[in-house]
């Protein structure tokens, strides 16, 4: 039987690094923080008020926004509270609350993405069944079966990342994640928590990945064999959730890779790596689809101009 023990705390050794500037990453924190609530707000109480926007589309637009604020509040906050009151502690039980929250945030991102290209998919390969095919029911019913994967496949991962005994207590990072605690492991169990980790990181990630890949170049595949306006309709709608994709696996990848190797030699590198995919997506997401998708753009407008003269929609 391994030698380890179950500690009660963990320490985040990036903290001591960056001490001296604390107080600078906290005013960008905060920032960054509201401005992720504001742009996602701003996504949200449109697509709600707007009946015009109560589609498939938008609807798997306005989750994607949900589950972003929710990713970034289990991060953000307690990022915050470490930084001002200068503490570089967890709690066991915390850390493994914070890698729950941040990992099926990271998984319901992937399989809104996933739905997103299929909900593409059908509407420019099968335009005449899409209102059949994508109804409001069939959609809750992939959000709800999307929430259970996410729930289940991170749930799993961490009931056994919780039963390793550790010979560390030290996280090069500035938040919790499945395999720094994995890293930390004594003997046979890191082996094992491998396997694992290759299990949940291909079905959460790249079986996802495949699929939204294959659906995009079908969908290129058909644009290439109908009208030039409806294929400029079609790249127009498939563009945001293209650059979003782009975007998140990018930011992903990057803190996939940081996981394998050791981060103590690059620790500016590594401060951005492991919070690039809980900064970038739920920041860029509301601007990219605000800015891109012609309907919600327009209702944004209008939602400002009406309250530059004092009345909001009702």
């Amino acid at each position: 039987m391994e030698n380890g023990t179950m500690p009660s705390y963990f320490y985040f050794t990036l903290f001591k690094d960056f001490v001296h500037m604390r107080y600078l990453i906290l005013i960008l924190t905060l920032t960054v923080y509201l401005a992720i609530l504001l742009f996602n707000v701003i996504i949200l109480f449109v697509v709600f008020k707007e009946r015009s926007l109560h589609e498939p589309m938008y609807i798997l637009i306005s989750c994607l926004s949900v589950n972003d604020l929710y990713g970034s509040a289990g991060f953000f906050p307690r990022l915050m509270v470490d930084l001002l009151f200068d503490t570089n502690t967890i709690s066991r039980t915390a850390c493994f609350v914070q890698i729950f929250t941040i990992y099926t945030f990271a998984v319901w991102e992937y399989t809104i993405l996933t739905l997103m290209a299929y909900d593409r998919y059908v509407a420019i390969c099968n335009p005449l069944k899409y209102y059949k095919i994508m109804t409001s029911k069939v959609t809750a019913l992939y959000m709800a079966l999307a929430s259970l994967y996410a729930v289940f496949s991170m749930g799993l991962a961490i009931f056994f990342s919780a039963r390793l005994p550790l010979c560390g207590t030290d996280i090069a990072r500035l938040h919790c994640s499945n395999w720094s605690v994995v890293r930390l492991s004594c003997g046979n169990s890191t082996l094992n928590n491998n396997i694992i980790g290759f299990f949940v990181s291909a079905t959460t990630v790249f079986l996802p990945a495949f699929f939204i890949l294959y659906t995009y170049v079908r969908i290129l595949i058909i644009c290439q064999k109908i009208s030039k306006e409806f294929r400029g309709k079609a790249l127009q709608t498939c563009l945001p959730h293209i650059i979003s994709f782009v975007n998140y696996s990018i930011a992903s990848f990057c803190d996939i890779a940081l996981s394998r190797y050791d981060s103590d030699k690059f620790k500016i590198v590594a401060l951005f790596f492991s919070v690039g995919f809980l900064v970038i997506p739920p920041f860029l997401n509301p601007l990219i689809y605000g800015l891109n998708l012609p309907e919600i753009r327009k209702k944004i407008a209008c939602l400002f101009q009406r309250s530059k003269v004092g009345h909001f929609p009702e």
